[in-house]
């Protein structure tokens, strides 16, 4: 296609009419493959005489095609640019960059991003020599541009991913340097002047981000960088052409310089100024830095600061970057007695000022009061905001400086407030009390800790703040209702706090939209505080009324977070709103939803927050109501279709959350409905493609499956439930780029179908037992180690004689067994076992090894018998000894400290807590909150976070599962199993005691004895329940 017809179908391409438009893209997407077309692109793309929109849309469409083909994301796809364009792209682009107007610049600047990021160094290595050869000839913008992007390339890069910036820093920076110098002593600079200086301030910041290359260290170079830096900072910014409207103004050139600057001053002192570093090196530049050059931009930047004073303009970022210096100076004491003689005019008159609503405020406030919210509630608004800053500026000195500081600014605050209090109502400095409430509000945990504020706390929010809840001014009652909430856990008298709780529950039905939200992140405070929940009771209706009315209005996560400290706070007693909540949150949930999805290339998360939020809610609720199985039945289809949609793709934001919901419903409901069914294929595709990281999670739910529908998951044949786990464990297990830690819910899902489906899955006990062998011979971790060899013992658990023969079958018996004895003999250096460490572990090899005593003679050898019997005698006498330990430790501890759960203290000190749950005796409430607690522990999934062997096995609790042998007693089952054994076959008893060592057969009687205990206890355990059962019946 000649450049002509290109030209006409781009042209066409733009059209109103959709045919022609068609046509056009069409074409395009006919041709965008054929020889020289990305060239002929390029070329329409510099034409002058070819109408700008179409050189704009060539230059997107040009864009969009490189970043898709110019290297394919999948390696097996053959690239859709020839070798030989991709060489004419390189070879003209430089050229055609200053060439061009600046809005297609953007666009070839983003081509160029992905020509370097995928080409430079090795594709392209005259790239660096360009830049070099043009920093010191006529297109120095274009060198400054592409250098830009080079650097960039490894802003974020370390070790040896950053070494290609140290040859770009050791070619370019001395012309850098030069050229910078010149640039910033030109007098009158215009402003193409001031975007060569802007982009070499970013090419500075990129080199430097996260390490100072070498060559800067060297101290004249260094100090040559930091002169320049500080003319531009004490450089006065030209009056001429800066741009009347605030929006516009902060991206003027001359600003976004001295943003730069100070961003760049600001990176140098925080990370690499801290003469606490060790490395030898940096802690001498730090030691210079601090030296030389940090007061100097101290001093500097109060300068600046100085402007707001006299009502001057400073750009939000360029304050707020300032205020980001002057707190890290707080905690220096050369820096802090700098900063002293201009500490009082600082804090007063620049700081305070900073804090008090002003007049854009009030113009957001009254035009958009759903921006006002969204910002005030945004923490990346905070990362950038003045007011923010200078309240961690506020809280910082006070903090590290508070001994002289303190009681001067609450002078100042108190001050403010008399004034206040005394002056007439039409002369009120309403925007200095808002300044001063929110010093207040940000110095709470100071002042609730520090005497004589301490004492003094409920009287000045009597005095100060409740009565702006009745303020004729809106942005006063907002504040109000945010300190209320900052205090609301203070000790109050009388009805104090009652009457604080319902006039900030009144705030909800403010006619102002930001004082409703305020008083509902208030309110959070207040529930938690609450310890009369009839002050709240009374008044719950109204105020979930009022929530759900403030959700329809507005996307901000906070309200959904006091919703569920409601839900919690009162548990069961949710139980008539439930519903109606549910309902509701799943409403706002997608629509939330909507919004993120809308706002996906957007920067602002609260959409997506507030859907999160609204899960947990849900999931809160459905806690809360876990007595009432008959719930869950008319909720489930509430929450069906976002179990149905999220569990995909769609919904890798929120898969914990909802798979979180699918293991409350699949736990509680009274049965698993068809509907919950079909979510299983959607769990299993998920894990296979992409959701392995979610594994434990998903775990807990296919758990529930199969425990609670055993005959469905066995009987169903469309789908084929059994042959769909299959499928997945065996994809699973057998993926060698997985790593060990990756695939250890794999074998506990093994165990949950043994042990569920005893005696009736004996076809798939064979494949079972392959793939687990198989993943034994290359594992490592001695975790997963565990875990197969536990599949092992319930294989032999479920038929000892079927197990036994497939482990011949495979003649793996003898490894096998050789290297479970051997895990069971392994100690660590303290003494303990450094293998099978939980009461689950023990308790599943025990009963493995005892179902192996009932096996004859031909298959079991006398001496394999005697093996397995002081093998079993030794893990029961731990096992006791495990279970003694931890009631004694249960008996220590408050009952309220764990919720029903006990730590084992044999994992020593991990994160993935091993509990130790109440067992049958458990009855009433307390057997429901164990019941409760343990699926919430399930749902938790927690996971090891090192790879060392002390902590590697410090993973999922499986004795938060329940399971079939949670009945089975293993010490009588044990006593059960050797009976049958002497009865059957008393000769053999009677060689196996009699070449037992004394050791041995104290052990063999210990166990009886306390079996026969056990087997008392259970009886009575049994006549207790039942009598219970008959009494509340």
């Amino acid at each position: 296609m000649d450049l002509q017809r290109l030209a006409v179908i781009l042209q066409a391409a733009l059209s109103h009419n959709l045919d022609e438009r068609k046509a056009a893209e069409e074409s395009l997407n006919q041709f965008q493959c054929a020889p020289r077309h990305l060239v002929r692109l390029l070329q329409i793309i510099v034409d002058g005489n070819c109408d700008l929109p179409v050189r704009q849309f060539a230059s997107i469409h040009f864009k969009n095609f490189v970043a898709k083909n110019w290297s394919p994301n999948d390696s097996g796809e053959m690239s859709k640019i020839s070798q030989d364009d991709k060489d004419l792209v390189r070879q003209n682009i430089l050229l055609f960059l200053v060439q061009v107007p600046p809005r297609l610049r953007v666009q070839l600047g983003e081509c160029l991003k992905t020509i370097i990021g995928c080409d430079y160094p090795e594709q392209w290595p005259g790239l660096l020599p360009w830049v070099k050869h043009n920093l010191q000839d006529q297109q120095v913008y274009g060198a400054l541009f592409v250098l830009r992007i080079l650097c960039r390339k490894y802003e974020f890069k370390s070790d040896e991913e950053r070494a290609p910036v140290y040859l770009i820093v050791e070619e370019t920076f001395v012309h850098l340097l030069n050229i910078f110098n010149k640039l910033v002593h030109i007098g009158n600079p215009s402003i193409d002047v001031v975007e060569l200086i802007k982009l070499i301030c970013k090419i500075f910041w990129s080199s430097i981000y996260l390490e100072i290359p070498k060559q800067l260290y060297e101290a004249t170079v260094f100090n040559a960088w930091m002169v320049i830096f500080l003319n531009i900072l004490e450089m006065p910014i030209p009056l001429e052409g800066q741009p009347a409207d605030p929006e516009q103004r902060k991206s003027w050139g001359w600003w976004k310089v001295k943003k730069w600057t100070v961003h760049i001053l600001n990176r140098l002192y925080t990370r690499f100024g801290d003469t606490r570093l060790h490395n030898p090196e940096n802690k001498a530049f730090a030691q210079m830095f601090m030296k030389t050059y940090a007061g100097k931009f101290l001093e500097c930047h109060l300068n600046l600061l100085d402007a707001i004073r006299a009502g001057g303009y400073l750009p939000d970022r360029v304050i707020n970057l300032i205020l980001q210096y002057l707190s890290n100076s707080v905690s220096k004491s050369s820096m802090y007695q700098l900063l002293q003689p201009r500490l009082g005019v600082l804090l007063f008159e620049i700081i305070f000022p900073l804090m008090c609503f002003n007049d854009n405020d009030q113009k957001l406030w009254d035009e958009d009061p759903h921006e006002y919210v969204r910002k005030g509630y945004d923490i990346v608004e905070d990362l950038y905001s003045p007011r923010t800053a200078a309240m961690d500026f506020l809280s910082e000195l006070l903090r590290k400086r508070g001994k002289e500081n303190l009681q001067k600014f609450i002078n100042f605050i108190v001050e403010i407030l008399s004034r206040y209090d005394v002056a007439p109502l039409e002369q009120k400095p309403y925007r200095q009390k808002d300044g001063a409430l929110l010093a207040i509000g940000a110095l709470c945990d100071r002042l609730k800790q520090t005497e004589p504020y301490k004492s003094e706390l409920e009287g000045m929010l009597l005095r100060h703040v409740f009565p702006e809840f009745r303020s004729p001014v809106g942005h006063l009652r907002a504040k109000a209702a945010w300190v209320a909430g900052q205090y609301a856990n203070i000790d109050f008298s009388g009805k104090n706090f009652q009457t604080a709780l319902h006039t900030v529950a009144a705030g909800l039905r403010d006619p102002e939209l930001p004082v409703r939200v305020d008083s509902v992140f208030a309110l959070r405070s207040f529930v938690e505080a609450c310890q009369d929940l009839g002050e709240i009771r009374q008044i719950l209706p109204q105020l979930l009324d009022d929530f759900f009315k403030l959700m329809n209005e507005v996307e901000n996560e906070d309200l959904v977070f006091t919703l569920e400290t409601i839900v919690d706070k009162f548990g069961e007693e949710m139980a008539p709103y439930a519903l109606g909540l549910c309902q509701n949150l799943a409403d706002s949930f997608w629509r939330f939803m909507s919004t993120a999805e809308v706002d996906e290339e957007g920067d602002d998360p609260g959409g997506a927050l507030a859907a999160v939020g609204c899960l947990r809610a849900i999931s809160t609720i459905l806690e809360s109501v876990h007595r009432l199985p008959h719930l869950f039945v008319r909720i489930e289809p509430i929450l069906l279709p976002i179990m149905r949609r999220m569990l995909t793709t769609d919904g890798q934001e929120v898969f914990e959350e909802v798979l979180e919901i699918v293991s409350y419903t699949t736990f509680f409901s009274p049965t698993i409905s068809l509907e919950m069914w079909s979510l299983w294929p959607l769990l299993v595709e998920a894990l296979v493609d992409w959701a392995i990281d979610f594994f434990s999670n998903v775990l807990v739910p296919l758990d529930n499956y199969i425990s609670r529908g055993t005959a469905h998951f066995l009987t169903c044949k469309d789908p084929d439930y059994q042959q769909s786990l299959w499928n997945m464990v065996a994809t699973i297990m057998a993926d060698k780029n997985l790593e060990d830690g990756d695939i250890q819910p794999a074998p506990k899902l093994i165990e949950v179908v043994f042990q569920n489906c005893k005696g009736q899955v004996d076809n798939w006990v064979e494949p079972y037992l392959r793939i687990t062998i198989e993943r034994l011979r290359r594992t490592a971790k001695p975790y997963l180690k565990c875990l197969l060899i536990q599949v092992v013992a319930n294989a032999l658990y479920y038929n000892p004689t079927l197990a036994l023969n497939i482990l011949h079958k495979f003649g793996v018996t003898a490894k096998v067994f050789g290297l479970w004895f051997q895990m069971l003999q392994q100690v660590k250096k303290s003494g303990t076992r450094a293998n099978f460490r939980r009461k689950h572990d023990k308790k599943v090899c025990c009963l493995g090894l005892t179902s192996l005593l009932s096996l004859p003679t031909d298959q079991l050898p006398a001496e394999a018998l005697g093996r397995i019997f002081r093998a079993a005698l030794e893990l029961l006498v731990a096992y006791k000894d495990q279970l003694a330990e931890a009631a004694k430790d249960d008996e220590a501890e408050d009952d309220d400290d764990m919720g029903g759960f006990q730590i084992d203290d044999e994992y020593d000190g991990d994160d993935g807590s091993d509990k130790e749950m109440g067992g049958e005796e458990e009855d009433g409430d307390e057997a429901d909150n164990i019941r409760l607690q343990k699926l919430a522990a399930q749902a938790k999934a927690f996971r090891p976070e090192d790879d060392d062997d002390d902590s590697d096995d410090d993973s999922s609790d499986d004795e938060e599962f329940q399971s079939p042998i949670d009945e089975v007693d293993p010490f009588v089952f044990f006593v059960d199993t050797i009976k049958v054994l002497q009865a059957s076959d008393p000769l053999r008893f009677q060689n196996l005691t009699q070449t037992l060592e004394f050791n041995y057969q104290a052990l063999g009687n210990g166990v009886a004895q306390h079996a026969e205990q056990r087997r008392a206890e259970i009886e009575k355990e049994k006549l207790e329940k039942k009598a219970s059962s008959a009494t509340a019946a």
